[in-house]
């Protein structure tokens, strides 16, 4: 299982890469509302600082993951870059070597 947070933190870092590589593009696309729909086990714990952290459940996992509660769970991300209320805009690749 991958935490939730390192799951949003990869997708910012993707995005980022397509902003950067979307500078200078003639083709590029106005990056709108990104959905996550994930599967996630909910855990707590119990001691003094009580927390709750949610894991994303991989596909193909073995087993023993099916016997935690699971949720299914739906994220609506509106992507924005920080001082500016302009669109963002990404190209169709992530890295300028791609073709």
């Amino acid at each position: 299982m991958i935490e939730l947070a390192s799951v949003i933190r990869d997708l910012r870092e993707e995005l980022e890469q397509a902003v950067v590589a979307a500078e200078g593009e003639t083709l590029r696309f106005e990056l709108g509302t990104i959905e996550l729909e994930l599967s996630v086990a909910l855990e707590r714990t119990g001691h003094a600082e009580a927390k709750v952290r949610f894991w994303v459940v991989e596909s193909g996992a073995d087993a023993t993951v099916h016997a935690t509660s699971t949720q299914l769970i739906k994220l609506a991300l509106q992507p924005t870059l920080q001082g500016s209320l302009d669109p963002v805009f990404v190209s169709g690749s992530a890295c300028r070597n791609e073709k």
